[in-house]
């Protein structure tokens, strides 16, 4: 009887398949997890016989809606906009919301699946959730922006509260998005609280929080290395990406003495072997959150290469930062990347390595850190700005940074713990996995079967 003797991995992901057809980066996400949990399900039959497993895959609840919006030129549109509920076993449930053409329900599982681990390594009580539309904010006006994210919100707050499900920025979701999602949720329930995270400091928004997905994953490549008796100063530095995640990794780790050499957008790659300095930084954040242009043109500004439609991973280099999106490392990036002297790869996005790439990864002896723990930052600190909203209080930069960095060696510790084999090597992967599954489990097995 299932439940009753030992799962085999084959036979968990077809029926997980079968269940959710054409989900392939949920599929992706489950099938990496259960590699490294299942031999630990099957150990505690108390975790078999509850059926353990087969819950935490299946969402709590997803609510599809309609998205209804007139843009400039009086033209209706269409969106769908979507909230995946997926486990809310240690808190209210927590997770952005992206704007993208690429959102489907698909992703947003593999998210939300994903972010169930990531929110409970960070020891904070936060649940898991992910959401967004098919919206695509480049291109679009303030005014359009703003009336998407009105006509968004108007169905979303019947689903969210502080103490019910807490959504924050993702992809194509800043400040701007976030501000007019909350002006909107404070109209509908005229009431003032903390149910969304990443709003500015003007209104309850926590210092660092912008800042704290890149720099929580540069502090866990420092914690990885640390551990090695090595640090990132002096390294020689990839990162992909040029958007908030990417830009605050190459900020701190600029603090930390690395060199920093790439950046990227869907358009290319910018090759920099001088390396990004403060002011060239400056000059990158103006250009994508102000002017919103193309990383080609920093290239034009300061006299370096732009390569056109390629990714970073065949530059040599010591460290690796994938912080753009999902699946952008295959096998063949990563054989680069470990042919060229890395030796170590922190994720700053969701799932951006594919399973072939991870294997290369791990068989090679590179330090590789899952985007579940090393991207982990920026939940991290939005949990720590709903602890400020509920005591209406704020706590300092340096408070903050504080915080961030103990959560992040604390993570650290968690995959050492879980994750570390009879020859003293760490699996990461292994240690991230189990680390966030077992107080997940638990607590689905005290409250029975609900």
């Amino acid at each position: 009887m299932y439940g009753r003797t030992p799962i085999t991995l084959d036979d968990f992901m077809d029926g997980l398949v079968k269940r959710n057809p054409g989900e392939p980066e949920f599929h992706q996400a489950v099938k990496e997890t259960a590699e490294t949990v299942l031999p630990l399900v099957n150990e505690r039959k108390e975790y078999r016989e509850a059926r353990i497993l087969e819950r935490l895959t299946e969402p709590d609840r997803t609510i599809i809606f309609r998205v209804c919006w007139e843009d400039d030129k009086g033209w209706f549109r269409v969106q769908r906009g979507y909230r995946v509920q997926f486990n809310n076993s240690i808190g209210p449930y927590k997770g952005g919301l992206r704007f993208d053409p690429s959102v489907t329900l698909g992703i947003l599982k593999f998210l939300g699946f994903e972010q169930t681990f990531k929110n409970s390594l960070t020891g904070l009580p936060m649940g898991a959730g992910k959401g967004g539309a098919d919206f695509n904010p480049k291109g679009k006006s303030d005014r359009e922006v703003m009336r998407f994210c009105q006509s968004f919100m108007s169905e979303l707050y019947k689903h969210i509260g502080e103490d019910i499900d807490v959504p924050a920025g993702d992809i194509g979701v800043g400040a701007r998005e976030i501000s007019f999602m909350f002006g909107q949720y404070k109209r509908l329930k005229n009431e003032f609280t903390g149910t969304l995270t990443g709003k500015s400091l003007e209104f309850g928004g926590s210092l660092i929080r912008k800042e704290a997905t890149g720099y929580g994953c540069a502090f866990f490549m420092e914690e990885m290395l640390g551990h090695q008796n090595n640090s990132v100063h002096g390294k020689t530095c990839l990162v992909s990406g040029s958007g908030n995640v990417a830009q605050y990794t190459i900020e701190k780790l600029i603090q930390l003495g690395a060199r920093v050499v790439t950046f990227s957008d869907s358009s290319g790659f910018v090759h920099d072997p001088e390396g990004v300095t403060r002011e060239k930084l400056d000059y990158l954040i103006h250009l994508k959150n102000i002017i919103r242009g193309r990383v080609s043109e920093y290239a034009l500004e300061f006299g370096c290469e732009f390569y056109h439609g390629e990714k970073p991973w065949k530059v040599p280099a010591d460290l690796a930062f994938p912080c753009a999106t999902q699946n952008e490392i295959d096998e063949t990036a990563a054989l680069l990347l470990v042919e060229n002297g890395c030796i170590g790869v922190s994720e700053g996005a969701n799932m951006p390595t594919l399973p072939e790439g991870i294997h290369v990864f791990q068989n090679a002896g590179v330090l590789y850190a899952p985007g579940k723990a090393s991207n982990a930052g920026g939940v991290a600190v939005s949990g720590l700005e709903m602890t400020q909203n509920s005591i209406r209080l704020s706590w300092s930069r340096e408070e903050l940074e504080d915080r961030l960095q103990t959560i992040m060696r604390k993570i650290h510790d968690t995959c050492v713990r879980y994750g570390k084999g009879d020859d003293g090597k760490i699996d990461y992967v292994k240690g991230a996995n189990i680390g966030g599954f077992i107080k997940v489990a638990d607590a689905m097995l005290a409250y029975g079967v609900v």
